[in-house]
């Protein structure tokens, strides 16, 4: 009996698939084990085992395509069984996606005349999705050139995520023909990133068919050369000047007749509150460039009247936007926005487990933080309060019997959260390794997207900035996260004497759809037994 394959739903966060590579074929005999196909995920590329044995009946998703989890993938049978009726059932509850799924390149082609058509042997390599919450992404290095020779698993560039810069490893071999994104360039998923095909195979025109359907920051040159940028020449009657899409030469006129100058010079100019008049150019044909401008003192040009120049310069420098800045602000604004969050704050005699601390590092090759004990106590007390250690959904609030800790890391573009997992088992030794080894490889952009992934609750230090207290931002789907400050030296109250104590403030935000103010303020005590008393959690 013929059965339906679907696509596989392979991590967590898969909603679709790319099938990269059939390792079987339509009428191949399959065994139970087999593997079928290498599946692209949101997250890595991974082989896919039959659970069913016959023949191959039919593949409906084919390589390069993608389609969403549970779509038909293949229909394994007996040989010689009538599937028909199978497709037309699958059709029929996919009536608007599956034709589009398992329609034949050759006759998506023909629908369109002015489409050009790809080189035979040439094989189009699109921008990866390699993260669950990545829309785009930027090549920060191509290890390939164009002309290079391209084996089956080689790495074609690194791309930088919004969550880490990844080697791309290529599935095809042949000749790097094309690259759709120059470095530095971004482009969303999906779009042409490379071609790879037979050597001296022209993609020249099929390359340029694509730049009307392919994102702006995914267009580039054929050829591996880079472009340079010119300098735009003194204006003639002829000069491309005119044109919306060239570099525009101005030209002021003045009693002295007519002046020309470059658009930065003029833009300098019109800051500094200089007449153009008054400036000899230095440039190609008596042209006024940057540096006149710079260099112009008031009364040493032409003219008999000089403005005045004032000594202060206005000056800014724009940054692109990176990947990781991008999705960071998208779902804090989702958080911020659609949780409604309230803070408590709480203060903590730091006295006990400074001197467990030192205690603690004598111990030969022992060293732990103070960050590493805040985490330990915060593991141990979302075990006894799960509410704290829940996420909202719009049916149901979902409340995590295990622990799994983000830690706040912060990058050059922003912050990263690994994951510790199952931190209440760990010992404060394991907790302060993992902890320095994950702060290491997010601030080289290191990390593997599943060890951002899966956090029940987080925590936010500054206290090493000596920030003394502050508020954070929920990392949804968490329902609450700590921000813990700086250890303080002052004067406190003990048995009715002033005396110097050490303190440590924390505040901690809660979504009120999940955790009410009481559920707040009960998990804060036991923390506060824990982190005053560190002793007890070794038991």
């Amino acid at each position: 009996m013929a059965e339906i394959i679907t696509m596989p739903r392979l991590s967590d966060t898969m909603t679709e698939g790319v099938v990269a590579k059939w390792l079987k074929q339509v009428g191949d005999k399959i065994e139970e084990g087999d593997i079928l196909a290498e599946i692209e995920t949101d997250k890595a590329t991974m082989e896919f085992e039959s659970f069913h044995e016959g023949t191959l009946l039919h593949i409906g998703v084919h390589e390069g395509e993608t389609a969403s989890v549970d779509a038909l993938l293949a229909i394994i049978g007996n040989e010689g069984d009538d599937y028909k009726s199978l497709l037309d059932q699958s059709n029929g509850s996919e009536e608007t996606e599956a034709p589009a799924a398992v329609a034949p390149v050759a006759e998506v082609e023909e629908t369109s005349s002015e489409q050009v058509a790809p080189p035979a042997g040439v094989e189009v390599i699109t921008m990866p999705r390699l993260s669950d919450t990545m829309t785009e992404g930027t090549v920060a290095k191509w290890l390939k050139n164009v002309g290079d020779t391209v084996d089956e698993g080689d790495i074609l560039a690194e791309i930088e995520t919004d969550k880490a810069t990844m080697e791309f490893e290529s599935f095809h071999q042949g000749t790097l023909l094309y690259i759709g994104v120059p470095e530095g360039s971004s482009a969303s998923v999906d779009a042409v990133l490379a071609m790879i095909g037979d050597k001296g195979t022209d993609v020249a025109a099929y390359a340029e068919s694509l730049k009307n359907e392919t994102p702006a920051a995914a267009k580039a040159e054929v050829t591996k050369e880079a472009v340079p940028v010119a300098t735009p020449p003194a204006a003639t009657a002829s000069s491309p000047a005119a044109s919306s899409n060239a570099t525009p030469v101005v030209q002021t006129s003045s009693s002295n007749g007519r002046i020309v100058a470059s658009p930065l010079a003029k833009k300098l100019a019109s800051e500094r509150n200089i007449n153009l008049s008054h400036i000899n150019g230095t440039g190609e044909g008596g042209r006024i460039i940057k540096r006149d401008i710079e260099n112009y003192t008031p009364g040493s040009g032409a003219g008999s009247s000089a403005p005045f120049v004032p000594a202060g310069q206005e000056s800014y420098e724009e940054v692109p936007n990176s990947q990781m800045r991008k999705v960071i602000a998208r779902r804090l604004g989702e958080s911020k926005f659609t949780a409604p969050h309230y803070y408590l704050n709480v203060e903590f005699d730091m006295d006990n487990a400074i001197a467990f601390r030192t205690q603690y590092n004598s111990i030969p090759d022992t060293k732990i933080s103070f960050n590493d004990i805040v985490v330990k106590a915060t593991s141990l007390a979302l075990k006894q309060h799960p509410q704290v250690n829940s996420q909202w959904f719009d049916d149901k609030i979902k409340k995590n019997h295990h622990v799994h800790i983000g830690v706040a890391v912060a990058v050059e573009d922003g912050l990263l959260v690994p994951v510790l997992k199952f931190a209440d088992e760990q010992s404060l030794t394991q907790i302060g390794s993992q902890v320095k080894d994950f702060a290491g490889r997010a601030r080289n952009k290191k990390l593997a997207p599943d060890e951002m992934e899966g956090s029940t609750f987080t925590i936010s230090n500054l206290g090493m900035f000596g920030i003394t207290d502050f508020t954070s931002i929920i990392n949804q789907p968490n329902s609450a996260i700590l921000s813990v400050g700086a250890i303080v030296q002052k004067p406190v109250v003990r048995e009715g004497t002033i005396v110097v104590g050490n303190t440590m403030k924390l505040t901690l935000a809660c979504d009120h759809r999940t955790v009410d103010g009481a559920t707040g303020a009960m998990f804060l005590q036991t923390l506060k037994g824990f982190i005053e008393n560190p002793v007890t959690m070794l038991v």
